[in-house]
Parts: structure tokens; C-alpha cells; sequence
């Protein structure tokens, strides 16, 4: 029997119950509040509110004091545009081709919330030569102490770019719902992560359930399918965002729900999810550096192009 199929037995017999305690994270030397943390947030498959979770994340890093910076990495469909209700002009692909700087093209959406826009159909940045990643390194690296956290919006899925962006990052966040196809190919990104490139640690937050015990039942389903299968990997629980109507309505107004209805239910979860995140230092290891993210990047890019 394959890892899936014991997986989907899983889902369907699993009860909430008691969830592992997220140990504290080792703060090492050097670590600091003034170099960014780097933070992808992804999903196993599209559809589970993972780019309005970055949008209201930003929202409420902003609130605490936070300058925030959103990379919308999704190449192919990105829509962080949309959500703030922008038309940028232009996006990372003028900067790959020397036409415009970083600074050129970073928007300002709201008060200490800056995106850097994808466009869509861009080629993948694997692709890049050389001397286009020494350029993109190079300009991000000038944004350096300029933020404190960078948030990146992936696509969905295991395709290289998504895979890429959560392996350079420092902290990775896995979106998944409760319905099974979510919770499958959440494990099935962890998996590759896992067994192909050695990432060891995630944080899952379980959007669009019902009550805490739903979201209890999606973390223990993958909790105990990485502990089976995927040998040295954590899986931590930050956490759930309820169903909310207020969601669906901001999405049609152009506006994260922290802006348009601060005191919605997903709103104080999200609020809540963001002190938490705050109040976490670092795990031992990451160095919490734009700089440092991308020369992760690249080297990851080289290395799994040969």
C-alpha cells in the first residue's frame, strides 16, 4: 500500500485530539529583528485561501509596527494585485531584464506594506543565466534591513518554482483545508521537500474549517502521516482560520478582511497567528536575511539544475 492511499485511510479515521506543543525555537547568535524574516507561504493545491492569508498576514504584521515586504512569486497566476486592488505597471520580469530596478517596480499598497508584483506567464526563474541571478541577488540585496519580513505568495502545487521559494526561505507555512484532496497534497509537498531536498520543518495552518477540532483533525491526520513516513521532518501547529463569509466579501471589494472587516472571526485568528509568529524567534539555523534568501535560492536553483 502506497503512502497515499494509507493517507486517505487516515483522513477519514481520524478524531481530534491532543496536538503537540510547538517547542520553542532556538534563538541563535546574530539573530535579530533588524534583518527580515523570510517567510514562504504555499499550498499543496489551489483554492484554499493561501494568497488572502499572506495579503491579511501583512495586514496585521503592519499593525504590530512591522514593515512588511510581499514577493508574489506565483509567476504564472498572480493575483496579489487583485487582492489589494492594484494595477502595477510593472513586475519582477523587467527586472531580470536589466530594464527597471527592484525599487522601480515595488509597489506601495498600504502603510508599511510594499509588494514586489510577478505578472503572469513568466518564464520560470530557474531558467535564468548567470549573470540574470547575480542581477536579481544584487538588487535584493540592497533591500536589506529596509523590512521585517518578507512574505512569499507561491503558486500551488510541487512545481520547481513553488519547491525553489519554500526551500530559500527561513520559515515555510503550509495551507491546507479540511477537505482530503487539500490535506493529500499538502503531505505530498512535504514529502518531495522532505525525501528529495532535506527540509525538515513546517508550520501548518488550517484555513476555512468549522471550529478548532476540524482544524485539530486536518493537523493530527498529517502530524501522524509525517511522523510514519517522513523520517526527521516537523510538522508544528500554528493554528486555524475560520470559515467567514466577511473573506468572500473582501475578495470581491479588492481589500484584505483585515482592512475591510477587522473584526471578523478570520481577521482576529489572523491577528492572532501574526503576535504568534512575532513572538517566535527563529529557528537555529535560518539566517532571517533577504540576501541570504536569495543567495539560497540560487544556489538551490544550480544545484538541482546540475
Amino acid at each position: 500500500m502506497d503512502q497515499a492511499s494509507s493517507l486517505r485511510k487516515i483522513v477519514k479515521r481520524q478524531a481530534p485530539g491532543s496536538i503537540k506543543k510547538n517547542a520553542p525555537a532556538q534563538k541563535h547568535k546574530g539573530d535579530d529583528m533588524t534583518s527580515p524574516r523570510v517567510i514562504s507561504v504555499t499550498s499543496g493545491k489551489g483554492g484554499v485561501g493561501k494568497t488572502n492569508i499572506v495579503a491579511s498576514l501583512a495586514m496585521a504584521f503592519s499593525k504590530l509596527g512591522k514593515q512588511v515586504l510581499i514577493l508574489d512569486a506565483d509567476l504564472g497566476l498572480a493575483n496579489m494585485d487583485i487582492i489589494f486592488g492594484m494595477r502595477p505597471e510593472f513586475n519582477i520580469s523587467h527586472v531580470i531584464s536589466g530594464e527597471k530596478e527592484l525599487s522601480e517596480i515595488i509597489v506601495d499598497v498600504r502603510p508599511g506594506i510594499k509588494i514586489i508584483p510577478a505578472g503572469s506567464g513568466l518564464e520560470d526563474l530557474t531558467t535564468l543565466t548567470e549573470g540574470q541571478k547575480l542581477h536579481l541577488l544584487s538588487e535584493f540585496e540592497a533591500l536589506d534591513g529596509t523590512v521585517d519580513f518578507v512574505l512569499i505568495d507561491t503558486g500551488a502545487g510541487i512545481s520547481s518554482n513553488v519547491i525553489y521559494f519554500n526551500l530559500a526561505a527561513d520559515e515555510c507555512i503550509i495551507i491546507a483545508t479540511h477537505e482530503p484532496t487539500s490535506i493529500t497534497d499538502a503531505y505530498a509537498m512535504m514529502k518531495v521537500m522532505s525525501n528529495n531536498h532535506g527540509a525538515k520543518r513546517y508550520k501548518l495552518l488550517v484555513n476555512m474549517v468549522k471550529d478548532a477540532n476540524e482544524a485539530k483533525t486536518v493537523y493530527l491526520t498529517l502530524s501522524q502521516a509525517v511522523d510514519r513516513f517522513l523520517n526527521g521532518a516537523v510538522l508544528e501547529y500554528l493554528g486555524f482560520i475560520p470559515h467567514d463569509e466577511k473573506l468572500k466579501t473582501s475578495v470581491l471589494n479588492r481589500k484584505p478582511v483585515m482592512e475591510l472587516y477587522p473584526d471578523a472571526p478570520s481577521s482576529r485568528q489572523i491577528a492572532d497567528k501574526a503576535k504568534l509568529i512575532l513572538n517566535t524567534p527563529l529557528a537555529k539555523g535560518s539566517e532571517g536575511n533577504v540576501k541570504f534568501f536569495m543567495k539560497r535560492f540560487m544556489a538551490y536553483s544550480q544545484a538541482l539544475n546540475g
